[in-house]
């Protein structure tokens, strides 16, 4: 079947289930397109506590429709393909930091998360940061707790810094941000003379330190919109691309891409297909629910985020 059969049926279905489908920028460029909102985890999960829906079709990995369904718990959350998993997330399981946190309760540990987690490491933070306001929030901690940063490691030795505040930080990674190599870079800078190389803080710090500008998914676009430079070099996840393009299309977007390939791909974002689109809405599965009891705990971290975000 062909992708506008496929687009056709998708528009149908999701008129009929009063669906709106959300699309992380790391998705297939014809996902994006189809989809009612493009853009990071949680601001598209807070696009879907504003839209009039009753099904919420999330096109990113499981951690995010997990996310979906905390801040919306009325409403029915397909996820397009359950193997849809994250290195990051995977690299933080919720038994383990809650074994840490028991063997270290003389250190009352202010715990600060990354979105980028499972809902039970949620459940377990005091607040919740996103790679955008990562700084406000940090900045906001009670100085006189030390802080526990969960999962990136990255993210938040880049936040430590920024913040000039003392953390331990758990050793997890983006497997994506951890292939761009330095080497790659600057090749890249040679290769594009004037390109600002625009990096996600995810990755690395000798990716940081050639950066010109280290921001967000979501803050890259607002920052390539009023740069007066025609060119960037993009060192995230290469679905980006495809958004940067369409909205500014008079400037060039070069790939980062690392030493094995042209351009760095998740292979989990890639699971999701415009077929298994059509498929979830056709059969309102696959679905994804969370028991209450965690769902609570899990949002108060959530709101507590969004108050000091303000």
């Amino acid at each position: 079947m062909s992708n506008a059969d496929l687009i056709e049926q998708i528009k149908q279905l999701k008129q009929e289930r009063n669906a709106v489908i959300l699309a992380h920028s790391y998705q297939r460029a014809e996902i994006q397109d189809i989809a009612d909102f493009v853009g990071d985890s949680l601001a598209l999960a807070r696009q879907a506590q504003a839209a009039s829906c009753d099904v919420i079709v999330f096109c990113g990995v499981h951690f995010m429709a997990e996310t979906a369904c905390i801040l919306n718990p009325s409403r029915t959350v397909l996820l397009p393909d359950t193997e849809a998993a994250c290195s990051l997330e995977a690299s933080c399981p919720a038994d383990e930091l809650a074994a840490f946190l028991e063997a270290n309760r003389d250190k009352n540990y202010y715990v600060v998360a990354y979105v980028n987690c499972s809902i039970g490491v949620k459940a377990l933070a005091d607040v919740i940061v996103t790679s955008g306001n990562a700084q406000t929030i940090v900045a906001a901690c009670p100085p006189d707790r030390p802080i526990l940063f969960v999962p990136d490691r990255n993210l938040g030795a880049w936040t430590a810094a920024k913040c000039g505040r003392e953390m331990t930080l758990w050793d997890g990674a983006c497997h994506v941000h951890e292939q761009f190599t330095r080497d790659k870079i600057l090749e890249l800078k040679a290769a594009h003379p004037g390109a600002p190389v625009v990096c996600h803080p995810e990755c690395q710090e000798p990716i940081r330190l050639l950066a010109d500008h280290i921001c967000s998914t979501e803050k890259m676009i607002p920052y390539c919109q009023s740069s007066e430079a025609g060119s960037f070099i993009i060192v995230t996840e290469s679905g980006i691309l495809h958004r940067l393009r369409k909205l500014i299309p008079g400037k060039q977007f070069i790939a980062a891409g690392t030493e094995k390939c042209s351009c760095a791909e998740c292979e989990y974002m890639k699971l999701n297909t415009l077929e298994k689109i059509r498929n979830c809405l056709r059969d309102m599965s696959p679905e994804i629910r969370v028991p209450k009891d965690l769902r609570l705990r899990a949002e108060k971290p959530l709101l507590r985020m969004l108050e000091l975000s303000k």
